[in-house]
């Protein structure tokens, strides 16, 4: 992204070294993306564990033991390289030095940044505390974060029909300068490598990184 920018906008190696900048920007943010494509599939696997949990609490598991077998139907549904697989061995070596399961659960819940795992560390650290119905905490959980992944799944559904269209327009300005440059060798010529075309294509890049930033930020927020 740096070496497009640095090309379209001012054709000179010199100018790739700001255009890091704003290469590591665009890194950032797909970074950021890629975030949160994990902790949307991090939840869909986290909820399949409590209901193998609930599965093995009423087959007679005590809730340790739930746990474990849990990570080793985990592994088979989902590989030993799936997210939750790989929460659910830090898990189980937590346990190994005797941290209670509610404190790892409360670890995994910060460290993920899902409200819906932070909440069920709290209500099932206080079930366990008053003796409250693992199992049946389990599967209202499951249920209730099945509800949540469906309603964020519909508004993703909705929203990825402007992701497209952002994706189109943030190309769109490249492509026409491809398609002319290709069309009309030369053309840009003058706009390049003097004072006045560099004022002028740097209040292009300005404009057109603003418009990125704020296509983006309205994208985000909506999601």
């Amino acid at each position: 992204m740096s070496a497009l920018l640095a090309f379209f906008f001012y054709r000179s190696y010199w100018a790739l070294i700001p255009m890091l900048g704003v290469g590591f920007g665009f890194l950032k943010q797909e970074m950021h993306r890629s975030m949160g494509h994990d902790r949307d599939l991090l939840l869909l696997q986290f909820r399949e564990c409590i209901l193998a949990m609930s599965a093995a609490l009423k087959a007679g598991y005590s809730i340790e033991n739930a746990m474990l077998q849990s990570a080793a139907d985990m592994k088979k549904l989902f590989g030993e390289k799936g997210l939750i697989c790989q929460e659910l061995d830090q898990i189980r070596r937590g346990m190994d030095i005797h941290i209670p399961l509610e404190d790892l659960l409360e670890d995994l819940g910060r460290r993920s940044g899902l409200e819906d795992i932070s909440q069920f560390a709290q209500i099932f650290r206080i079930a366990r505390k008053n003796g409250g119905n693992l199992s049946q905490i389990l599967q209202s959980t499951g249920e209730q974060i099945s509800s949540n992944i469906e309603a964020r799944s519909e508004a993703m559904s909705i929203l990825s029909g402007r992701h497209m269209e952002q994706r189109i327009m943030e190309w769109m300005p490249i492509c026409i300068l491809l398609y002319v440059e290709w069309t009309t060798p030369g053309y840009f010529q003058d706009l390049y490598h003097n004072a006045t075309g560099i004022l002028l294509m740097t209040g292009c890049l300005i404009v057109y990184l603003v418009a990125v930033f704020i296509g983006e930020r309205l994208l985000n927020t909506n999601a």
